[in-house]
């Protein structure tokens, strides 16, 4: 999210996507921990694959390291929720800090992406074989569900925001767009992200107070009216973020002190202000350990009602294995939406792997953002982001006819261009503008046309 724009170009490689579930079968109860293995995706040359173990026993499990072989020719590439290493063939990952406890009844769960046909054996969970026997590698089809509708691999957040969302983001600096006290928020954005807060000079830690200029071309705008617009807007069933970063903000996440420090003074801001969540868009790179370590620490601080959202630019969600989208992956489930921005990019590959897309049209948007469903994320977590209007962005602008038209093609397949994705998402989250400030200066145009919209989604 930008202050100002630049153009950049980029032409980078996708996945190809072709899905469908194949579910191997859990096995028998046992007492004491078990482990379960099901493909949540399939499409042909790889697969996605989870792991849930689950403390059937009266004991809490203090930690867990899970085994098994995969076939020749068949290989792990990214993963998620653990901690891996390998020998030839066999694969054992054990569990990350936050999941290794798993207390009687509770289950924890682990993903990745595996490369070639074959599937787990010999699975071992604490020297142990996973289902106290052997674990399947065929499902009974008694018990193979849908291949049409694989479930998500976690449940959603408990966030209190609608299926479908629009979000925007509000500038707290003076620029050409129109200034609007947070009050003054148009009534169609569902989830208000206020842009931004920035660095201090401890490592890690950010801070937000309201922007001399802007107070200036408000005629006066202090803090304590900024903290009761945030209790005005939540008062009509809004949402209210603190976005972290932008083109010029330089917030370094990179080792457990900074990302101690992250948690803590973004904990200490939604104290203060009463913001509802985070949002990540750090434009100038992350080190996703440590930044999964700071938005889980704030998400034990905080609870479930904690709203985490992303704004990566386009070129960020192009490959799991790059840092933004494996971050987004590692905390998938306490992640809410990933609004990745769909604009100041120049043509760029989607999911198809076969056409360079040129930004600014139906194809674009739909075909990049199926790389993000097709690779992991849950529909519920993608959010489509577009520029409201001139002067927003430097390239990628579109009509808001053009936006309602990528949300009704990947959610129902209808109104697609030449790109059609291999299946249709109805629980996609919604859309996303920068910004609510470029939106009123064009008369609210991008809200009064998508907000609408997105209520007749399925």
């Amino acid at each position: 999210m930008k202050r100002s724009r630049a153009l950049v170009l980029s032409v980078v490689g996708a996945l190809a996507a072709a899905l469908g579930a194949v579910w191997l079968a859990p096995a028998a109860y046992a007492a004491g921990p078990t482990a379960s293995f099901v493909k949540t995706s399939d499409w042909g040359s790889g697969w996605e694959g989870k792991y849930t173990i689950t403390n059937g026993g009266t004991a809490t499990v203090n930690g867990w390291s899970l085994s098994f072989d995969l076939p020749a020719g068949t290989t792990v590439g990214t993963y998620w929720d653990a901690l891996l290493t390998s020998s030839g063939q066999r694969y054992t990952f054990t569990n990350r800090s936050w999941n290794g406890t798993i207390a009687p009844g509770a289950s924890v769960s682990f993903g990745f992406l595996g490369s070639g046909s074959g599937v787990p054996t010999n699975c071992r969970l604490n020297g142990v074989a996973c289902g106290g026997g052997t674990t399947p590698t065929t499902p009974p089809p008694t018990t193979a569900p849908p291949p049409t509708t694989p479930p998500p691999t976690s449940p959603p957040p408990v966030t209190g925001l609608p299926k479908h969302i629009l979000t925007g983001y509000w500038h707290n600096f003076d620029n050409p767009a129109v200034e609007l006290r947070l009050r003054d928020v148009p009534a169609e954005y569902d989830l208000v992200a206020v842009a931004f807060a920035d660095a201090t000079s401890t490592p890690g830690a950010v801070g937000f107070a309201i922007d001399p200029g802007l107070s200036a071309s408000l005629g006066g705008y202090t803090d304590a009216e900024f903290t009761a617009d945030v209790r005005t807007l939540q008062s009509r069933g809004k949402k209210v973020i603190i976005s972290v970063g932008g083109e010029t903000g330089r917030v370094v996440v990179n080792t457990s002190a900074s990302a101690v420090a992250f948690a803590d003074s973004v904990y200490a801001l939604i104290q203060r202000y009463g913001f509802d969540g985070v949002d990540v868009d750090l434009e100038n790179g992350l080190d996703p350990t440590y930044m999964a370590q700071a938005l889980r620490s704030l998400r034990a601080k905080v609870g479930s009602s904690l709203i985490i959202a992303m704004a990566p630019q386009t070129i960020d969600m192009q490959n799991p294995a790059t840092s933004y989208f494996k971050l987004a992956l590692d905390i998938k489930d306490i992640l809410t939406v990933v609004n990745t921005q769909f604009y100041n990019s120049g043509a760029m590959l989607g999911c198809d792997n076969n056409a360079a897309y040129a930004q600014g049209t139906v194809n674009f948007i739909v075909a990049l953002a199926c790389i993000q469903l097709e690779a992991g994320l849950r529909p519920d977590q993608v959010g489509l982001g577009l520029p409201a209007g001139p002067g927003a962005a430097g390239g990628g602008i579109v009509a808001p006819s053009v936006v309602n038209a990528a949300l009704d093609c990947l959610t129902r397949a209808t109104n697609c261009g030449s790109f059609r994705p291999p299946r249709t998402y109805p629980a996609l989250r919604g859309a996303m503008t920068w910004s609510i400030n470029w939106d009123v200066t064009h008369n609210n145009t991008f809200a009064r046309t998508v907000a609408p919209h997105l209520r007749t989604l399925p």
